[in-house]
């Protein structure tokens, strides 16, 4: 019984799909997360500003974000915008759009964070030395803030990567839904299918985000 429940996997195209499921997950972080990043650096030293109104608005941004949940912001923009508004969006197209926009907040929320735990002496040592305010920034604070944010910019990445799963709810072929797809189709003949199916998708996700903790982890230890 058990082999043939794991022989599913080897039949015709099986594990080729879920390697193609696999990619469209890893598709839509990475795009995501290519945007997310500069924009994510923006916001964050807008949210740094001493304004009240720049305040407020970052602020209001980042909770709307954060409350939410993500699936409930892939329904508001791929069954709600797009339907109120006309727009044509597909479903890959409203995944990054929304990770996009979470990851904005997340990463901008991670560099403010940042720069305001560079301790205040830095920036008076750097003006004692006669550096102007830009090369303050450029040789003094931004390297020290770098340090601080790579770690914890892996660490979203492998986040945003888990949780792209949900695009499956908006009709997005990705990996868990060729796993379906796969146990669906040999439910009668092979009833153990399930337990090797997602077992092997745990091993993508995990073969997937395990270099990049590592990374992180390695990183932390030689900026320590």
């Amino acid at each position: 019984m058990l082999d043939s429940g794991i022989s599913v996997l080897f039949m015709g195209h099986n594990f080729l799909r879920l390697l193609g499921g696999l990619w469209v997950t890893l598709r839509i972080s990475l795009i995501a997360v290519v945007l997310s990043m500069p924009m994510g650096i923006v916001f964050g030293m807008f949210m740094t500003l001493r304004n009240p109104v720049s305040r407020a608005v970052s602020r209001v941004y980042l909770e709307f974000v954060r409350i939410m949940p993500q699936l409930v912001l892939l329904f508001i923009a791929y069954f709600g915008v797009t339907r109120a508004f006309g727009w044509n969006l597909s479903a890959e197209a409203s995944a990054i759009l929304v990770f996009t926009l979470w990851g904005t907040a997340e990463m901008g929320d991670l560099v403010r964070g940042a720069l305001i735990s560079i301790p205040k002496h830095q920036y008076e040592s750097a003006t004692a030395l006669g550096l102007s305010r830009i090369q303050t920034f450029l040789l003094v604070i931004i390297p020290q803030t770098l340090r601080r944010l790579v770690p914890l910019t892996i660490n979203l990445t492998t986040r945003m990567i888990k949780t792209t799963s949900l695009v499956v709810l908006i009709g997005m072929t990705e990996v868990l839904k060729v796993g379906k797809q796969i146990i669906d189709a040999n439910r009668f003949t092979h009833p153990t299918a399930a337990l090797w199916v997602y077992g092997v998708i745990f091993l993508l996700y995990f073969l997937a985000c395990w270099p990049i903790s590592l990374l992180a982890k390695k990183l932390e230890r030689r900026w320590r």
